[in-house]
């Protein structure tokens, strides 16, 4: 069965963590993950302030600059893990 892990993250959090740690951190989990079986690598999103939202509704369309929701985390990018079972993904 296929799983899709969705990545959120704090932005104003994220940029003053240690980097080094940090990036040590997603490192050791990528690589985890590729020797993974049936898994895939992440796709990393650009930051909120370089999204645009596009709704429509009635039959009008807006276009807007900035992230898809006004929320304190953002949508920061996905995996895909293949896995037996919903609770094999999640370990």
């Amino acid at each position: 069965m296929r799983f899709m892990m969705l990545i959120h993250h704090d932005e104003p959090a994220l940029a003053a963590a240690p980097q080094k740690e940090l990036w040590a951190e997603y490192a050791a989990f990528n690589e985890a993950l590729a020797k993974a079986a049936g898994s895939a690598p992440g796709e990393r999103l650009q930051p909120s302030s370089a999204a645009t939202t596009v709704r429509q509704h009635d039959g009008k369309t807006d276009v807007l600059d900035g992230p898809y929701a006004d929320t304190k985390e953002q949508f920061a990018g996905y995996f895909f893990v293949e896995a037996p079972s919903l609770d094999e993904a999640i370990a």
